[in-house]
């Protein structure tokens, strides 16, 4: 099905969903899960990002494609390959979104208690009536495409500020990215779970089909897509984590409770806190978005007359997220597991998309390159084997 959508609205939505993409991988779990990775592992946490970046390729590509050549989401790509599998695949997605949405919910919490003083219960209140605002102001997608590029470009260009602040060991920081002094499989699986795995790697993806762009005609066009978005949210990660470096190469302890907010604080002052509210807070809303209009694009298909009602749905989430976190809190802990168990999510959904790949008629049509499928294959082998070994390192 080729898209009617003129050339220069396609470039566009794009970029939009890569955005989205991004945007919703670059969460209060995101800034959590950096600062407290890169003070355990240093330098060497440059490693991890750069594995992380192989891996996130091999599935974001693998699974754009399928969505966007079927013209079909991913719980109706797993119905066709076995039914009800769909149904157990947005069973995940679903939960794993509304868990990093209680993170994202409590990230604009306590964002806007550093910016204001107010009390984290309100800061949550307060950000889930704006994100509720936000669905409800103009058509969900074009508000989508306008919100994640603006969001994500103003969360990077802050961050950068504070890397210059933190003096960071750019030589060292180089060179034990390629030749690290220490690996963590589970800061691995943690930070590929939270930045492709469950809902985020499917987000773009949705936002394309949604915008009518399907088709192997498209093909060139999704990849292009999936690729920008894997590059924008790792762009932040290497920059968020030269900060961190620079903060605890210098012998500087993180905060248990709150690991970014000492980066911000110790490289630029009262100014550097004020920086990291308005980031905490973008990065925070921005992903209350993202898993929101995703983990609602998991039951879209559902013929029901209120499900069908994608503003309420979505509020509803908004709602049932913010109350969670003001009535029972503990967000750090929450986003730090909601970034393994969606590791778990990624292998499973993945595995789901190349079987179809070989097994529906809409793929089988469009040839994939072997290197493509064997790097789908790849990654579904290491992030299923990593994801079990951190999980009994983890309990163990």
């Amino acid at each position: 099905m080729k898209s009617s959508i003129p050339s220069k609205n396609n470039i566009g939505i794009s970029l939009g969903a890569a955005f989205l993409m991004a945007n919703s991988s670059i969460g209060p779990g995101f800034l959590t899960q950096t600062s407290f990775y890169t003070e355990q592992l240093l330098t060497s946490f440059g490693f991890v990002i750069i594995i992380s970046i192989l891996l996130d390729f091999g599935a974001q590509i693998n699974i754009w494609r399928a969505i966007t050549l079927s013209g079909m989401r991913a719980q109706e790509i797993a119905n066709e390959v076995l039914p009800g599998l769909g149904s157990i695949l947005s069973f995940l997605v679903v939960l794993g979104g509304f868990a990093f949405n209680i993170g994202n919910i409590a990230g604009c919490g306590l964002a806007l208690n550093i910016l204001t003083g107010i009390t984290f219960a309100k800061g949550a209140i307060i950000s889930g009536i704006v994100a509720i605002i936000i669905f409800w102001l103009q058509e969900v997608g074009k508000m989508l495409d306008q919100l994640t590029k603006f969001l994500g470009i103003f969360k990077i260009g802050l961050t950068l500020i504070i890397v210059y602040a933190a003096h960071p060991p750019l030589l060292e920081a180089v060179h034990h990215s390629f030749v690290p002094e220490k690996i963590s499989w589970i800061a691995i699986v943690t930070i590929v779970g939270g930045t492709v795995g469950g809902y985020i790697t499917f987000s773009g993806a949705h936002r394309l089909i949604d915008a009518g762009i399907s088709g192997p005609d498209q093909i060139g066009f999704v990849t292009k897509s999936a690729s920008r978005g894997i590059l924008i949210s790792s762009t932040m990660r290497f920059i968020l984590f030269l900060a961190a470096v620079g903060v605890v190469s210098k012998g500087i302890k993180l905060d248990a409770n709150n690991p970014a907010a000492t980066v911000f604080e110790t490289a630029g002052g009262r100014w550097g806190l004020f920086i990291f509210g308005m980031v905490l807070w973008s990065a925070a809303i921005s992903s209350v978005v993202g898993a929101s209009y995703t983990s609602y694009t998991f039951i879209k298909h559902i013929q029901n007359k209120w499900i069908q009602k994608e503003r309420w749905m979505i509020s509803a989430f908004i709602i049932a997220s913010t109350g969670i976190f003001v009535t029972i809190g503990k967000p750090k802990d929450l986003l730090l597991m909601a970034g393994l168990v969606n590791g778990f999510i990624l292998p499973i959904a993945l595995a789901v998309m190349l079987i179809a790949g070989r097994k529906l008629t809409a793929l089988k049509q469009f040839k994939y390159p072997l290197w493509m499928e064997t790097a789908g294959w790849m990654v579904v082998l290491l992030m299923g084997g990593m994801s079990v070994f951190a999980l009994i390192d983890k309990f163990a």
